[in-house]
């Protein structure tokens, strides 16, 4: 056991404790400063502070951000038991430590123009705790284009079908790349959901839960990619962090061959009511849509939907209570015109149709990001991007697919493809 009577005094040289673990902490690069305390769980802890050397480093000059943190325990009777590194914006540096204590090295990229402070335990071969801390500052990143990270939807309230979305100003093409963005687009959720970020395209990402969100959660995403490099000549740039809740869970059932739509309200059914939908050569699509907006009054022109003018299909007319599920034209709407057929039979030119009162109770009784869902139409199935929010038509597995962080595991011999994820 360590012997208590040993000296310690403040400022005594300590050349030696048995079993200490000799720390070296590789940067690359400088380390502005560092600074160490005692370990709360001893009433003796040493001080680790004459044990530690910084391997090629110029005092004074800070660390380069693009090497990696690098922790080593050279004594061989002691072990590194935590490391912690953290910058003075609260992000921290994930890492790895080998199985018996003997290093320990980043796995996420350091922030250039940053303040790192790093804790590392150890322990002696006795199990006395020892520990250092200290301080060091990246230096500031040489020129390169910045990315940029909107997220969206604008902060508010939503259905339990809305989507995070997060447009970058610049592509993003390479995997390793894409892995550092994911990495650093952080999603919160009460209550906790499982889900993923999918690549709609090198400039956008989409987020979505495995299952709709709770009613009543409230979803919290930040970026973190300030200052890190993400890749050749760009690093991230400062980001809005974004928070929206979502209300009741409102999903509206269309059944194209029953023509009619019902809606449900946190799992029961408060309404049915005849419809009609798209007719032969403009079905409805089938699938699980997402509003997107409400507009009292909308002008629709045959003409926005690749329908000559004057042709016996043509129309130009004002429609009341339309709420839009896709961008291309199509939505649930008041149709006083259809009134005979709604309930029986499919006449519209791919919209829901249904009269006055019922469109505008409908119209009041859903907001943006509530699911209304096709079933039964003859119809293609909603595309899962670029014409709304058809993300929802994808499965999970498929859905994690699209994630940098998933990698397909290639099947055995009568095996089914799985996906796992990477280490982060």
């Amino acid at each position: 056991m360590r012997q208590t009577e040993s000296p310690r005094g403040a400022g005594a040289g300590r050349s030696r404790v048995a079993g200490c673990a000799l720390l070296v902490i590789a940067l690359g690069a400088g380390v502005a400063g560092c600074s160490s305390d005692g370990s709360p769980l001893s009433a003796e802890p040493y001080d680790a502070a004459d044990q530690i050397s910084f391997i090629g480093i110029e005092e004074g000059k800070p660390a380069d951000p693009d090497k990696p943190l690098e922790v080593v325990a050279e004594d061989s009777d002691g072990r590194i038991t935590d490391v912690t590194a953290v910058d003075a914006s609260g992000r921290h540096v994930t890492g790895e430590l080998a199985a018996d204590g003997s290093r320990w090295h980043s796995t996420s990229p350091l922030a250039a123009d940053a303040r790192y402070t790093v804790r590392v335990s150890t322990e002696d071969e006795d199990g006395a705790p020892g520990r250092k801390v200290l301080t060091f500052t990246t230096g500031r990143p040489a020129a390169a284009k910045r990315l940029d990270v909107a997220l969206g939807p604008r902060a508010g309230t939503y259905g339990v079908g809305q989507p995070l979305t997060a447009e970058l100003n610049e592509p993003v093409r390479a995997r390793a790349d894409r892995a550092v963005v994911e990495r650093a687009l952080k999603v919160d959720s009460t209550p906790a959901v499982t889900g993923s970020w999918h690549w709609v395209d090198d400039k956008k990402l989409h987020y979505r839960p495995k299952d709709y969100w709770p009613a009543h959660a409230t979803v919290r995403v930040r970026s973190t990619l300030e200052g890190i490099k993400v890749g050749d000549r760009l690093r991230g740039g400062a980001s809005a962090p974004l928070t929206i809740r979502t209300g009741d869970r409102v999903t509206a059932l269309t059944d194209a061959a029953a023509h009619t739509l019902t809606v449900f309200k946190n799992g029961e059914e408060i309404k049915q009511i005849p419809v009609t939908t798209g007719k032969p050569g403009f079905e409805t699509r089938n699938g699980v849509k997402v509003v997107l907006a409400k507009e009292p009054l909308v002008r629709m022109r045959s003409s926005t939907v690749g329908i000559a003018e004057g042709s016996s299909e043509s129309y130009d007319m004002d429609v009341h209570w339309a709420t839009r599920v896709t961008w291309s034209g199509e939505y649930v709407h008041a149709a006083p015109w259809s009134v005979g057929s709604q309930g029986s039979a499919n006449v519209s030119h791919g919209c829901v149709g249904m009269n006055t009162a019922n469109a505008e109770w409908f119209f009041g009784a859903v907001r943006e990001g509530d699911i209304v869902e096709v079933v039964n139409s003859a119809g293609d199935t909603m595309e899962p991007f670029g014409n709304g929010y058809g993300d929802w038509n994808l499965d999970w597995e498929k859905w994690q697919a699209g994630s940098a962080l998933t990698t397909p595991v290639s099947p055995r011999s009568g095996d089914t493809a799985r996906l796992r994820p990477t280490a982060v």
